[in-house]
């Protein structure tokens, strides 16, 4: 969509200048574009590079099935994700690569990649943390998907309550679950990240409430999960001030003035952070400090 292609059409031209320059003039400090195949991930760690950026390196849930299709087949699929990883670990302090990722389980779109055949990939892919010493940004949609996530780790021998190493961290993005399940994710050592898809329902902002600060993390998931005028946090956006979402319009105005309508951005971050401290009833000065420390904890330690 940054490119002006909408479900293969181009509607308009490229304006990802102009969005990644809103998000920095918004004080935002650290973007990650992620990588949700074999080849997006190579592109994500292009744009990282070219942007001044950080990616991920992983295979999405709903990208799994390209897995058993690969052309050398699921042996070769996996030389050619560690050859990526591996390029990059090699770059050493230049490398762009903070994380494996996206991947988990999402049962909400099993017409893409069949439940089965996103449990038979999981253990693999979550092996890579492990391997590389690097978190995870993992993608958990449905209860059932997250029992099975949860199960996947036993297997891993993961423990609750242990202390994790690093290749056994990361966060749950985007996170649409109960507080129980919520709760469960904590025990084993994971963040929790929100975006506009947390915040759609009353549950959802009762569950944002319970986060403890010190494992909540901000994000957008850009270009989706904007914050819509039918969901509950609706009321808790700003009406004026520097955490009013950027302006879009359906057309572009020139010079990059403005977004595009429907289209999240990363600028937007700055409105999740408003209405995340709204529904929890603390400045968000304080909140964003805290999430900013713990992105920093998980993703970039060194930085803390």
């Amino acid at each position: 969509m940054f490119l002006g292609r909408y479900r293969g059409k181009q509607l308009h031209e490229a304006d990802l200048d102009h969005v990644v320059q809103r998000a920095k003039d918004r004080g935002v400090k650290r973007m990650m574009i992620t990588g949700t195949s074999l080849e997006s991930s190579k592109q994500a760690l292009e744009l990282a590079r070219r942007y001044d950026l950080h990616a991920t390196v992983g295979c999405h849930p709903t990208s799994t099935a390209e897995m058993d299709s690969h052309e050398t087949g699921i042996d070769g699929y996996k030389r050619d994700l560690e050859a990526l990883i591996d390029s990059e670990v090699a770059k050493g302090a230049g490398s762009r690569m903070v994380a494996i990722g996206e991947i988990g389980l999402d049962y909400d779109r099993l017409h893409h990649s069949p439940a089965d055949t996103q449990r038979r990939h999981l253990p693999y892919l979550l092996s890579l943390a492990e391997k590389y010493g690097l978190p995870m940004f993992l993608h958990s949609r449905h209860p059932d998907a997250h029992k099975d996530l949860v199960k996947v780790f036993k297997a891993a021998g993961w423990e609750k309550g242990a202390q994790q190493s690093r290749g056994r961290t990361g966060v749950v993005h985007s996170f649409t679950g109960s507080r129980e399940e919520m709760e469960e994710l904590l025990e084993y050592g994971l963040y929790i990240g929100i975006n506009g898809c947390s915040l759609k329902t009353q549950e959802n902002l009762e569950v944002v409430r319970a986060v403890p600060l010190d494992r909540i993390m901000l994000e957008t998931d850009a270009p989706w999960c904007s914050v819509t005028t039918t969901a509950a946090s609706h009321a808790y956006l700003p009406k004026d001030g520097p955490y009013v979402a950027v302006e879009k319009t359906k057309t572009l105005k020139p010079g990059g003035q403005t977004g595009v309508k429907g289209r999240n951005e990363p600028a937007d971050v700055t409105t999740i952070a408003w209405v995340v401290a709204q529904v929890k009833g603390i400045p968000v000065d304080e909140l964003a400090k805290a999430a900013w420390e713990n992105s920093l904890r998980v993703f970039w330690p060194d930085r803390l």
